[in-house]
C-alpha cells in the first residue's frame, strides 16, 4: 500500500517511521493531569499574583537554588504543561486574553506581596541571563503581557515603598522644624 502525501526527497519512499516511548518520554496519565491541574489551582486560587516564567538551560543546582530563595520570599514555583496551566487559567474567570506562552513555562505566584513573584523571576533572571524569563502573569484579576510584568517587577518591596511614604510625610515636617529652630536661634541671640 503505498504512502500518501509528501516526503523528503532524501527518505526513500516506502519507508515508515515508527515513534518509539521509553520510560523517559512517556505520556502522562489521566489521573496525574488531574493532580498536576488542581495542585495549579490550588495554587493561584488565592495568589494575589502569578508570573509566567519561561525557562531554558539551567541547571538542576541553580533551579534548586532559586526555589529555595523564592520560598524564603514566600513565592511559590511549579512547573506544568503549558495545556494543563492554560486550561485551569481559563476557569479561573481572569480577565482578557492568556498571553503567548513560548517554551518552557512555569508559574510563580505569591499570595502575600503582589509584586514579590514578578520581583523574585526578575532577580533571578539578571543573574542567569537568558535563562529565565518573565513572559507574562496575572495581576488584579486579569492576565498581564511579559512587558507589564517587568514593570510589576521593578516595583520596591511593601516595606521599602511605607519607608518611602514616611520619608515623603517626614520632609515637610522635618523642614518646618528646622525654620522654626532657626527663627528661635534667631530671636534668643537679639
Amino acid at each position: 500500500m503505498p504512502i500518501s502525501g509528501r516526503l523528503s526527497p532524501l527518505v526513500p519512499r516506502g519507508t515508515f517511521f515508527v515513534s518509539v516511548q521509553n520510560e523517559n518520554t512517556m505520556a502522562i496519565t489521566k489521573q496525574k493531569k488531574v493532580e498536576i491541574a488542581e495542585k495549579i489551582a490550588d495554587a493561584v486560587k488565592d495568589a494575589v499574583s502569578v508570573v509566567f516564567v519561561g525557562f531554558k538551560g539551567l541547571t538542576v543546582a541553580d533551579t534548586s537554588a532559586m526555589r529555595k530563595t523564592l520560598r524564603e520570599d514566600g513565592v511559590g514555583y511549579y512547573v506544568a504543561k503549558k495545556t494543563l496551566i492554560k486550561r485551569v487559567l481559563s476557569d479561573q474567570g481572569y480577565q482578557g486574553e492568556i498571553p503567548d506562552m513560548p517554551g518552557e513555562i512555569a508559574l510563580a505566584w505569591t499570595n502575600d506581596d503582589a509584586t514579590a513573584a514578578a520581583r523574585g523571576i526578575f532577580e533571578m533572571g539578571k543573574k542567569h541571563k537568558g535563562a529565565l524569563t518573565i513572559v507574562g502573569g496575572v495581576w488584579e484579576g486579569a492576565f498581564a503581557d511579559a512587558f507589564a510584568m517587568n514593570a510589576i517587577a521593578t516595583i520596591p518591596p511593601v516595606p521599602v515603598l511605607r519607608g518611602m511614604f514616611v520619608n515623603v510625610i517626614n520632609s515637610p515636617i522635618q523642614g518646618l522644624v528646622i525654620a522654626l529652630n532657626q527663627i528661635a536661634e534667631t530671636k534668643a541671640s537679639a
